[in-house]
């Protein structure tokens, strides 16, 4: 049976657990040490005694011999006692160090090759393990504790008491007190009872002493030593809310500008040409032809724009595409005759008729003829050509080239509000791409080889 650890006492193993113990008074380990080196050598004692003769008193000489090799013995037991208790006094030194969390210790003549010095080894490399642990967990809480106070959102722990442990400064400026007057008080005293029970994840509207309007609460639970506590998450949603409705409207104010200059430019050069018509005279014998042309053309424009204007008046974002038969041949056509300051190019395709909104995709291919035009008046020469294709599992193609100086920024192309032209909104080719993509297509305009740009719309033909 080995020894007990020390503060116990031996327990018999044949009875039961509720057995009564017998106490012994227990010998320390270097006591016990220490005997057993004195019962190895006795043997040895013992036959020095026989080989002398123990029934009559051995001579002065042989007396003196048996003494030295008793008290040699005893050196060398003391010695060894001190060879075996040392290192184990060094090894508990260690672990104290290593439990009061002091890392800095380091085992001498420690290394493979040797039971003990494996035994230091790994002390040593437990220590160090546990020294990078710490760093890191310091690293970390250093890290969690600056991001915790800097945050713009109010952060509350509360234990199970629903007693305040932990806040952050959004906190402190949501309460209107300071970290050492907010500690330690109930959650009712602060007034955030009612958040530490009901739905998580909500909106409410709420006065805090440090600010009020819309707030986002969340709450979840943790443990921390065994017991568990409550995590109160509390956001202002008033300002960025404010900003978004801000932003929103900005967008849909320059959309709604964008898309009526972009309607009313023909539409004023058409009543232009109506006017210069009537007041020719003689008059041609086809102007009746031309000035129905030139009002279907304003009509039809305006028509289209009041519906647009309308879709957006009522969901104040892009309408969803009210899709119906539509041939493109006839609307690629329309779209060329609104553009008057130069003679656009239409290389015809295949007659084939999409499922489409006829309305937003004739206004998406309106900004990128305008567009193309006004690449080559800058460019001072060129010209601008629209085609189109179509294939069962590619879809519609809808092509625009123009010879002018190319994309100097296609990084930024689809950034709302971005434009290189003077005076632009850089609306357009956002606006395209919403549309593109509403009906399930793509917007892509990128540079050709020589010179120019290509502006490819791809929309799905939809004949279901």
């Amino acid at each position: 049976m080995s020894s007990p650890e020390p503060g116990t006492s031996w327990v018999d193993p044949g009875r039961g657990r509720g057995a009564p113990r017998r106490s012994s008074k227990r010998i320390r380990f270097e006591g016990r040490l220490l005997g057993h080196a004195l019962l190895v050598a006795t043997p040895g004692l013992i036959a020095a005694g026989l080989l002398i003769g123990w029934d009559t008193l051995p001579p002065t000489g042989e007396g003196i011999l048996l003494a030295t090799a008793g008290l040699l013995t005893l050196v060398l037991a003391l010695r060894l006692r001190r060879a075996v208790v040392y290192p184990l006094q060094v090894m508990a030194n260690l672990l104290e160090a290593l439990r009061e969390g002091d890392y800095s210790f380091r085992a001498r003549r420690a290394g493979p090759g040797d039971a003990l010095g494996e035994v230091l080894l790994e002390i040593n490399r437990l220590a160090e393990s546990l020294k990078q642990e710490r760093l890191h967990a310091v690293e970390a809480t250093a890290l969690l504790d600056r991001v915790m106070r800097e945050i713009d959102v109010a952060i509350f722990a509360f234990d199970g008491e629903e007693r305040l442990r932990l806040v952050n400064r959004a906190g402190e400026r949501l309460l209107a007190r300071e970290r050492r007057d907010a500690l330690d008080r109930d959650a009712a005293e602060l007034g955030l009872a009612p958040f530490l029970a009901g739905e998580s994840g909500r909106t409410v509207e709420h006065q805090f002493p440090g600010g009020s309007g819309r707030w986002g609460v969340r709450r979840s639970r943790f443990r921390e030593e065994g017991r568990t506590h409550h995590l109160l998450v509390i956001a202002d949603l008033s300002r960025p809310l404010r900003e978004e409705e801000r932003q929103a409207w900005q967008r849909l104010i320059r959309v709604l500008g964008h898309e009526l200059r972009n309607s009313l430019t023909p539409i004023k050069s058409m009543a232009g040409t109506l006017e210069r018509l009537l007041a020719r005279s003689p008059r041609p014998d086809d102007w009746e032809e031309d000035a129905a042309r030139a009002l279907d053309v304003i009509a039809a424009r305006a028509d289209a724009l009041s519906r647009f204007v309308a879709g957006y008046s009522r969901l104040a974002r892009l309408p969803a595409p009210r899709r119906q038969p539509t041939e493109i041949g006839p609307l690629i056509r329309r779209v060329v005759e609104l553009e008057d300051r130069l003679e656009v190019r239409v290389e015809e395709g295949p007659e084939v008729t999409a499922k489409i909104d006829p309305v937003q995709v004739e206004q998406l291919l309106i900004n990128l003829v305008q567009n193309g035009v006004e690449a080559v008046l800058e460019e001072g020469g060129g010209e601008v050509v629209v085609r189109w294709e179509a294939s069962a599992p590619r879809g519609l193609v809808v092509v625009v080239l123009d010879d002018g100086p190319g994309v100097s920024n296609p990084e930024n192309l689809f950034v709302p509000f971005f434009t290189t032209k003077e005076g632009g909104s850089g609306i357009g080719l956002v606006l395209g791409r919403q549309i593109a993509e509403a009906h399930g297509g793509t917007l892509q305009l990128e540079n050709r080889e020589k010179e120019g740009a290509r502006a490819a719309v791809t929309l799905p033909l939809g004949k279901e």
